[in-house]
């Protein structure tokens, strides 16, 4: 069996040893299993293409369209009807969005499960103690990470902790474990990637923002005991203290800053994805903006969606709707949601900013420190210290020049949690968490049926039809095909 890995140049930065030496890795797609992990640079080159999974279509695109085109947040635009399925909850188990998402993230579980097999065999003085420890943590991290998108998915999903080159069936055919066991090994990995991981890997930011640290198993850790089948938010308020106690000095910045395509890796930050642009960049923003960055006039594939506008509108947010909406004229199609005539104003997705033909240096975010404040003030809030949990939301409010919540807002557990969740959307729009958060906070089923949103074609309202069953992913077909002993959700 081979191993398909690829170097990516975003990651050469972060190697332990020269530049010129790193440069020199091979793929392990050249080498056999047998001989591919006997060096140092060989499980560097492992677990680096171990972290090229982020630039699969899991997270360039299908995620951006799973949690914000599937939500309130976007409309579904383009040609392609699989993403019309996703915006109408009509998601079929034959959609290739659901196969791709599905392969891609067992794929990169599986690069994660070979480092963490083999880097406890490599024998060469190179490799110390310290830095094979780092190792494991990170792959640790990254196979947590995988697992929390698949379970937040599908639901209970095959667990698989190891590589194999079996083709018996009692190997491959693997049952689904429960999205509460999924979610137990989710942290077990983190917990040991909090006891492997630095805060830190030195003073390069460039380094310290491209790779796993405690910082960001601990922020993972949060999201996942908030997210949970039964929410621990005391626990996640303890993995929260350590992502402040954390020597990165983690601290929210300039709004507009985390988006303008100047300010990367910058204090905010805790993980992000780190494109370079040529044959390491990103393809998203080309599908996303206007003619006029673009230098295309074909239909975009997400527009945001009217409710979206009309929230940032009525909190009067104009620092973040700037950030992550751009309105420009269109002559070249017509919008069926924003004027259904050429000519009309219709608004774009912004949050990245520069196209560049496919090959974008624009980056997201897999982890921020925006993100885990208000998470902070939804633990609080749960766990009744209301106070407190205004205190973070403001925090966060402040910084784009907004007033305090209003007594309104913060007068129960009730107002407030909604007062959170609406912050959260303004907050994080195109950054692939709303349909997590609506089902975290248990209103996935009624935000869908209540949104109104008119086709401006025959001026109806939308039928969104959203049940329980449609919260979760179908299994993809061709898994259900391969895989006997899965079980298929209830949207199947």
């Amino acid at each position: 069996m081979k191993i398909k890995v690829y170097i990516i140049s975003s990651l050469l930065a972060v190697s332990l040893w020269s530049c010129n030496n790193f440069l020199d890795l091979k793929p392990i797609s050249e080498e056999t299993t047998a001989t591919a992990y006997d060096s140092y640079s060989q499980i560097e080159a492992a677990l680096t293409g171990t972290y090229e999974s982020f630039q699969s279509d899991t997270y360039v695109w299908n995620n951006i369209t799973f949690q914000d085109v599937r939500s309130d947040n976007y409309y579904a635009g383009g040609d392609n009807p699989e993403i019309f399925e996703v915006d109408f909850l009509n998601i079929s188990a034959t959609n290739s969005k659901v196969y791709q998402s599905w392969s891609n993230l067992y794929n990169a579980i599986l690069k994660a499960n070979i480092v963490l097999d083999k880097v406890d065999g490599v024998n060469d003085p190179l490799l110390s103690d310290k830095r094979r420890n780092q190792i494991k943590g990170e792959a640790y991290f990254l196979r947590a990470y995988h697992y929390y998108n698949l379970v937040n998915l599908w639901g209970g999903v095959p667990l698989i902790l190891a590589p194999t080159s079996s083709t018996e069936a009692s190997a491959v055919n693997v049952p689904r474990s429960s999205a509460a066991e999924v979610f137990e090994q989710i942290l077990i990995d983190l917990d040991m990637a909090i006891d492997l991981l630095p805060d830190t890997y030195g003073d390069e930011a460039s380094v310290n923002k491209a790779r796993a640290t405690t910082g960001a198993a601990n922020a993972l850790a949060a999201k996942a005991c908030a997210q949970k089948p039964n929410p621990d938010y005391t626990k996640a308020l303890e993995y929260i203290a350590q992502v402040e106690l954390s020597d990165a000095n983690y601290q929210l910045i300039d709004y507009a800053h985390l988006f303008d395509g100047n300010h990367y890796n910058n204090a905010e930050s805790i993980l992000e994805i780190q494109y370079l642009g040529g044959d390491e960049g990103n393809w998203g923003p080309q599908m996303l903006l206007p003619p006029s960055i673009s230098g295309d006039t074909w239909r975009k594939f997400i527009t945001p969606s009217n409710n979206l506008v009309n929230a940032f509108d009525a909190e009067g947010d104009e620092v973040r709707k700037n950030a992550s909406i751009l309105f420009e004229d269109i002559t070249s199609w017509v919008d069926e949601y924003w004027g259904n005539a050429s000519g009309s104003a219709i608004p774009f997705a912004y949050k990245w900013k520069n196209a560049m033909g496919w090959a974008s240096t624009d980056r997201q975010y897999i982890l921020r420190y925006g993100d885990i404040v208000l998470l902070k003030a939804e633990a609080l809030n749960e766990t009744n210290e209301l106070e407190l949990a205004v205190a973070e939301v403001n925090r966060i409010r402040t910084r784009v020049n907004l007033d305090p919540l209003t007594a309104d807002k913060t007068s129960s557990k009730e107002v407030l949690r909604l007062a959170i969740l609406n912050e959260r959307r303004l907050e994080l729009a195109q950054e692939a968490q709303r349909w997590d958060d609506l089902v975290r906070y248990g209103v996935a089923v009624e935000t869908m049926n209540n949104l109104v949103e008119i086709d401006l074609r025959d001026n109806q309202p939308v039928a969104y039809g959203m049940t329980e069953a449609k919260i979760l992913l179908p299994i993809p077909q061709q898994e259900l095909d391969r895989n006997p002993a899965l079980e298929i959700n209830p949207s199947n």
